[in-house]
């Protein structure tokens, strides 16, 4: 039988690279012609979901309490960082004059709240406490990994 640090691995891996994939091969096209402030978008909405990273404070959607080392700054990372992209967004359509400001800092914050978690989990184990919240690391987070790059791309572009 197959451990489960080792199933978890597998479906992290695996979704980082078809992930990839789709961005490399639909995602990126479709968006190289568009104006940065059009293209950042649909690479934005994803992340102003990342309130529902909290669920790693709620006992019964984990199977059991997650070390407080790795849930809290989780679960509020996810929480400022989904906070932040709806800003983006609203400033990206407004047309505000810092609206690349704000994704700019969306983007750092968020990329760097999803590296501290990724490695914060492994130090502690955390994917052994994960039950119904499996699916964020192994199938939400590596999205967010994609698409925070793509953003960094844009934006480095832009300038």
């Amino acid at each position: 039988m197959m451990e489960s640090a080792a199933i978890f691995g597998i479906q992290f891996l695996l979704s980082l690279i078809v992930y990839a994939l789709i961005a490399k091969w639909y995602v990126a096209p479709w968006l190289a012609a568009k104006p940065v402030e059009q293209a950042l978008m649909p690479l934005i909405f994803p992340h102003a979901f990342r309130h529902i990273g909290l669920l790693f404070l709620v006992p019964g959607v984990v199977a059991e309490p997650l070390p407080p080392e790795f849930a809290n700054p989780a679960a509020y990372g996810d929480l400022t960082t989904g906070v932040l992209a709806i800003l983006a967004l609203i400033a990206l359509r407004g047309g505000w004059g810092v609206a690349l400001p704000l994704v700019w800092l969306f983007n750092v914050v968020g990329t760097v709240d999803l590296f501290y978690a990724v490695f914060r989990g492994l130090s502690v184990d955390a994917q052994q406490g994960m039950g119904a919240a499996w699916y964020i690391p192994t199938f939400v987070v590596p999205v967010l990994l994609v698409t925070h790059f793509m953003v960094f791309a844009r934006l480095l572009r832009a300038r």
